[in-house]
């Protein structure tokens, strides 16, 4: 029997759902979440150009989105984005980031070997085929050169934040770390993150789904005057991290680097 269109689902768009971008610019650079997320980054985006060696490390964001993380990579280097989003690159810019491009992870607008280190934060999930965004991601570094991944972990843990996203998944650290040796990167660390709050959102998610709230966005979720005490709470972890890797939690951060050969 032939197939119709009607029996075709249609595949989610790569772009997060439009009004998710104007609250993101609004709240990143004072949520707790995205505060503390950025403080765990940095910690190992300091290490990895430690290690590289090089005094102006060219850093590629992959989905840079509003760009926060972007100006905070440029701390620690040339830093450039490429997003698939049209409104979000119009964000970057409005922070003062010029150097932006639009592109699909999929299939980076840039020559092989351009970038000393490569950033995915929070953006391989949003892929339909993760290991081909991967393999660009090895592409675009140069010979040992590394990739800093930041993903959401556990299925469990779905919430209403994943589907204004268009997340496709969440993570086992098994399961990314069996991605990136498909996409031949060799895994130098990997640890789920965020285990400080972990309880906190299972419940809050679990009671989502029974009850059937549905915020615009989950990032609207937070009390404004706990923000400063919360971020500095989740951002300590920057300091554990450094030392051991947590046995579970919200988040996995992972360090990759593409082999000499």
């Amino acid at each position: 029997m032939a197939t119709t269109a009607d029996n075709v689902t249609s595949p989610l768009p790569r772009e997060m759902q439009q009004h998710t971008y104007s609250i993101m610019y609004e709240v990143e650079g004072k949520h707790w979440w995205f505060v503390g997320r950025r403080r765990i980054i940095a910690g190992f985006v300091e290490k990895v150009c430690r290690d590289l060696g090089k005094v102006q490390p060219r850093i590629l964001d992959v989905g840079c989105g509003t760009g926060a993380n972007l100006q905070m990579l440029g701390r620690f280097g040339a830093a450039e984005g490429v997003d698939v989003s049209t409104d979000a690159l119009d964000f970057c810019r409005a922070r003062g980031l010029a150097e932006v491009k639009q592109g699909a992870a999929e299939s980076l607008p840039f020559t092989d070997a351009s970038f000393d280190l490569v950033t995915g934060l929070d953006v391989v999930e949003h892929l339909d085929d993760d290991v081909a965004g991967l393999r660009e991601i090895r592409r675009v570094l140069r010979p040992d050169g590394r990739a800093v991944l930041f993903v959401p972990a556990f299925m469990f843990l779905w919430g209403v934040q994943d589907d204004i996203s268009h997340h496709r998944r969440r993570y086992t650290l098994t399961e990314l770390k069996q991605k990136l040796r498909a996409a031949g990167l060799t895994v130098e660390r990997a640890s789920y993150a965020n285990i400080t709050f972990f309880v906190p959102i299972l419940i809050g998610r679990v009671m989502m789904r029974v009850t059937g709230l549905r915020p615009d966005s989950e990032n609207n979720i937070t009390i404004g005057a706990l923000n400063g005490l919360l971020g500095k709470v989740l951002g300590a972890e920057s300091w554990w991290l450094r030392r051991m890797s947590f046995p579970f939690g919200v988040s996995i951060i992972c360090v990759a680097r593409r082999d000499l050969s």
